[in-house]
C-alpha cells in the first residue's frame, strides 16, 4: 500500500489517524464504527495533521488494539495488522473489515455499550433506527413491505419536500415515535427511503 498517498487523502469514512493509542474505549468506538459501516483502516503513528511520528512501542499499541477489539467491543472484532516503515519510522496499519455480524457495540467510559457508525471522519452514536436497520440487514428473511396509508402519506410528503425527520413524521401522521420508527426501519431496509445521519441530525429522503 502507498502510505503517503493514503495520508494525503486524509481522514474520512474509512481512514483514521492515531498518533498513539491512549484509551481502549476510544479506539473501540472507532473500530466499531468501521465494522458497522464498510470497514476501515487505522494508521497508528500518524498525527491528525498527517505528519508521520512513528510508534514508540509497536507491541504496546498492538496489545491495546487487540484488548479493545476483544474486550471493549461486542461481538468481538479481529483486526489485521501490518507494519510499514517510512523514513525509519514505524507506522502500524490496522485493518477492520466490514462485519457480517452487525451491529457491533463499543464499551464507553460510562460503562454502557453503544453502537457507533462512521460519518465522514467521525465515529457517531447510531440512532435507534440505524441500530435496528443494522440488526435486520443481517437477517436472511427479507422484509415484507405492506403499503398502508401511513407509508403512502410519507412517500407523498417526500415527493413534495424531499426530506423528513422522525419528529416531523410523527406530527404528520399523529402517531407515536415507536410506530414511526418501525415504519421507517422497514422502508430503509427495502430501499424505498434512505437514512442520512450527520453530527447534528438524522433525516430521511426517498431513494
Amino acid at each position: 500500500m502507498n502510505l503517503k498517498r493514503q495520508i494525503f487523502e486524509g481522514e474520512g469514512v474509512s481512514l483514521d489517524f492515531k498518533k498513539t493509542i491512549t484509551s481502549c474505549e476510544k479506539i473501540a468506538k472507532t473500530m466499531v464504527s468501521f465494522a458497522n459501516n464498510v470497514g476501515g483502516r487505522l494508521l497508528i503513528g500518524v498525527a491528525d495533521d498527517g505528519s508521520i511520528k512513528g510508534v514508540k512501542s509497536e507491541d504496546e499499541e498492538r496489545f491495546m488494539i487487540t484488548k479493545a477489539a476483544h474486550f471493549f467491543t461486542r461481538p468481538a472484532l479481529e483486526p489485521k495488522f501490518e507494519e510499514i516503515y517510512y523514513d525509519d519510522k514505524l507506522v502500524l496499519v490496522v485493518d477492520i473489515p466490514e462485519s457480517e455480524d452487525k451491529p457491533h457495540y463499543a464499551l464507553a467510559e460510562d460503562g454502557k455499550w453503544w453502537v457507533y457508525i462512521r460519518i465522514k471522519d467521525k465515529s457517531v452514536l447510531a440512532s435507534k433506527i440505524v441500530v435496528e436497520v443494522l440488526k435486520q440487514s443481517n437477517s436472511k428473511d427479507g422484509v415484507l413491505i405492506e403499503y398502508s396509508s401511513k407509508e403512502k402519506a410519507l412517500l407523498e410528503h417526500l415527493d413534495k419536500s424531499e426530506r423528513i425527520t422522525v419528529k416531523q413524521f410523527c406530527d404528520l401522521l399523529n402517531i407515536g415515535r415507536r410506530r414511526a420508527q418501525r415504519i421507517l426501519v422497514n422502508l430503509v431496509l427495502t430501499g424505498v427511503i434512505r437514512v442520512h445521519t450527520t453530527e447534528k441530525e438524522e433525516f430521511y429522503t426517498a431513494s
